[in-house]
């Protein structure tokens, strides 16, 4: 897997205290929810530094081989699920945890760190997140899964048991079924994560209701961890 370019970075006001590292889908790359951002509706005290980073290009068997922007080669989508190429996840935690480390470097600390993803993203803010080993100040998972739920319990960390997950699905979603949304959210509360779930009447995209819930949710985490 080549290295990815250099993540696109959004900062709301000068010297942020909290980081959002948000993933984009298969095939689309990291301007893909820059636009997002002034949406959110975020608190004007809220210092924060968005960064959108790019996938690496690689071959995703699923769509023929074709070479386009993934985080893991998905190798087959038969009856709804997911095969995925385990160590493709591997390797883009290996990223996204490179970007954590800069950004503690920066001077932001994990646990003022949120990572987000739509899609192929939020299953790898799912897996990346769930199995850091340290505490990071929450997860947004969007029209996504869990690629691998035998890698979440085989690696899952303590420090992240009590994170708060913000998880939302499209109910018309005809890319991944809204049935893998809910198959992932209740396998992580049935492992006792704390989830905030939404369902909205769209397909595989993202509405404005979703943002304004996103925003209210990100604001009440960066005014509890200060």
């Amino acid at each position: 897997m080549t290295q990815p370019d250099p993540s696109i970075e959004i900062v709301t006001t000068p010297n942020p205290t909290h980081t959002v590292i948000w993933l984009h889908g298969l095939g689309a790359d990291g301007n893909d929810f820059v636009s997002v951002v002034p949406e959110l509706g975020l608190s004007p005290n809220a210092a924060v530094r968005f960064i959108f980073p790019h996938a690496p290009m690689i071959p995703v068997t699923c769509n023929n081989g074709y070479v386009m922007r993934a985080w893991y080669d998905i190798l087959s989508l038969g009856g709804g699920q997911r095969d995925v190429d385990e160590a493709g996840i591997r390797s883009s935690r290996d990223i996204v945890r490179a970007l954590i480390k800069t950004e503690n470097a920066r001077g932001i600390p994990c646990e003022k760190i949120i990572l987000a993803g739509f899609s192929q993203g939020g299953a790898m803010a799912y897996s990346a997140g769930l199995t850091h080993p340290e505490k990071l100040a929450g997860i947004v998972a969007l029209s996504c899964y869990l690629p691998s739920p035998a890698l979440i319990e085989a690696e899952r960390t303590a420090a992240n048991r009590d994170t708060p997950i913000f998880a939302a699905h499209g109910s018309y979603d005809d890319v991944v079924p809204l049935r893998l949304g809910t198959d992932a959210k209740d396998f992580l509360l049935r492992s006792e994560y704390k989830v905030d779930w939404h369902t909205y009447p769209m397909p595989h995209s993202v509405c404005i209701e979703e943002i304004i819930a996103i925003g209210s949710w990100l604001n009440r985490r960066i005014s509890m961890v200060v």
